[in-house]
């Protein structure tokens, strides 16, 4: 009989304590781990030492099958790693997107071109400035706005073309 093979006694052995039961198979579960897992080593010792320390928790005269219970911790702990590895994974990719979004000469000239937007309303007189907004940002009527503003329906005309014709100037300039 080999060492791997365990006599169907030995498993169902409870083991004295920690120590001994440590002693019995604890390179029984790292074999498991790496054979059937196919893990690196690190991570199988990684494992193997959190089920110990998941073991060492609790009282281990009351296990009836060491190895059953020993394999069965040990790949809860492979299934959680994973789990948190790839929500780790997941939310980095999130992170990285929202981020860093690569910017192409396209998505420049947008935003170029909306700060000089911004820039064009800031420097409106204020008369012009406020029915300008009205008008294109909140879509409201000449009407809308005139009653709005508690003023004429011309002067709402007048104002606009006054903004229309200083940003053209501030444009072409």
């Amino acid at each position: 009989m080999s060492a791997h093979d365990a006599p169907a006694e030995q498993e169902k052995a409870v083991p004295p304590s920690l120590g001994a039961w440590f002693e019995r198979d604890g390179r029984w579960l790292e074999r498991l781990l790496s054979r059937n897992l196919r893990l690196p080593s690190a991570e199988v010792e990684d494992i193997a030492q959190d089920t110990w320390l998941r073991i060492a928790r609790m009282a281990p005269e009351e296990v009836t099958h060491p190895r059953a219970f020993l394999s069965r911790i040990a790949l809860n702990l492979f299934r959680d790693r994973r789990r948190r590895e790839k929500l780790r994974q997941e939310k980095s990719h999130l992170l990285a997107a929202n981020d860093i979004t690569p910017l192409g000469p396209e998505r420049l000239q947008e935003q170029e071109a909306d700060q000089l937007l911004e820039q064009l309303i800031v420097d409106l007189p204020q008369n012009l400035r406020d029915v300008f907004l009205l008008s294109r940002f909140r879509r409201m009527t000449n009407h809308d706005i005139a009653e709005h503003l508690g003023i004429s329906v011309k002067t709402v005309e007048w104002r606009m073309s006054k903004a229309m014709e200083h940003c053209m100037t501030k444009l072409r300039g």
